[in-house]
């Protein structure tokens, strides 16, 4: 069980409001806020609905009686963050954590679909041309074959494997993050990154939780690892020869452009692969990187940007339960994070169209 006090105090810091601030805001002395913190005092619902809005919560927050640990945290790209934005990420990830396993909780019949990852593998990785061998597997064991893979968030769901698209209005810097809940695997990423971007966060994670139980000898770095497993997984070994060929002089743009449209990996992402697949020259791949920074590609790549990954089955379970009468109207409307005003509206309007 949670105390109030602890989840204040977890709000508190995530919003990176020391005690003083906190009470200067809500015109209490820091304090009490302190005693509010320590389970001394309990703050009345007066004095919850303040904290909420200077928290940046709901008050429903407060009255959730479980709380999550995330656990084996794995940041792709962590480098400049600052403490406070770490937290800030963290505790948005459990407030929609907290959400999703209560909803689920009120579904019976998905409780056996949530299990553990498994992906036996014989794969002894010595090599980073070994994580081809591993994606390869992955790919099979969820029969992927070797085309595009058009839904990736629905396909991870599908292994039991959440997945969390963070708001909060944090630097570029970061992409996504890998962890555990209990025994759930949990993949986390950005939502204000490009789809290919998003793709490649998630397949990178996702490396974070295959190669967690492979056999990786230590002398190989594991974000390149996962970096490699990542472009393996979006775009196999066997379709890049098919697609380019053996081996290439040079690799025209536009069909750089029609490969990220059809597999979702970036126009770098596809001459990475080209080259560690021994496809392209390495000077030749520098040159087009080089092209590529003077036009500005390596911040917004020509053409079609592709679309972001959208996960659309949290809400639809909320309407499910909503149908199934598992929850009411300001249920849903709390699970969603929207006032029941904002719900109605929405529901409405889903009826006028059945």
């Amino acid at each position: 069980m949670s105390s109030i006090g602890d989840r204040i105090k977890r709000a508190r810091k995530a919003s990176g409001l020391s005690l003083r601030e906190l009470g200067e805001q809500i015109g209490i002395s820091h304090t009490a806020v302190s005693k509010y913190e320590n389970g001394l005092i309990t703050p009345s619902s007066t004095m919850l609905i303040k904290l909420a809005r200077a928290l940046g919560v709901r008050v429903e927050y407060f009255l959730r009686p479980a709380a999550y640990e995330l656990s084996n945290i794995e940041y792709r790209k962590m480098q400049g963050l600052s403490k406070s934005e770490l937290g800030a990420i963290e505790f948005d990830v459990m407030k929609q954590i907290e959400r999703l396993f209560e909803l689920e909780s009120l579904l019976p019949s998905l409780q056996s679909k949530f299990q553990k990852m498994k992906l036996n593998s014989s794969v002894n990785a010595t090599s980073y041309d070994d994580m081809e061998m591993i994606a390869d597997e992955v790919r099979s064991d969820w029969g992927l074959g070797l085309g595009s893979i058009s839904n990736l968030v629905e396909v991870i769901i599908e292994q039991g494997i959440r997945v969390i698209f963070t708001t909060v209005p944090i630097p570029a810097r970061f992409d996504g993050l890998s962890a555990m809940v209990g025994e759930t695997h949990l993949i986390v990423v950005s939502k204000n990154i490009t789809g290919d971007r998003h793709r490649f966060a998630i397949a990178h994670e996702l490396g974070h939780i295959v190669l967690a139980g492979q056999s990786i000898s230590p002398d190989l770095d594991m974000e390149r690892a996962c970096n490699r497993f990542a472009g393996a997984l979006l775009l196999p070994k066997a379709t890049v020869v098919e697609r380019l060929g053996a081996s290439r002089r040079s690799i025209d743009v536009k069909e750089l452009s029609l490969l990220k449209a059809e597999f979702g990996l970036s126009m770098a992402g596809i001459l990475y692969r080209a080259l560690d697949l021994g496809i392209l020259g390495r000077d030749r791949c520098k040159a087009m990187m080089i092209m590529f920074r003077k036009n500005g590609w390596s911040k917004v790549e020509p053409g079609e940007q592709y679309p972001p990954e959208i996960d659309y089955s949290f809400q639809q379970l909320i309407f499910r339960a909503l149908s199934e009468e598992y929850i009411g109207s300001s249920k849903a409307a709390e699970l969603l994070g929207i006032s029941i005003d904002e719900f109605n509206k929405i529901h409405d309007f889903a009826s006028t169209c059945d």
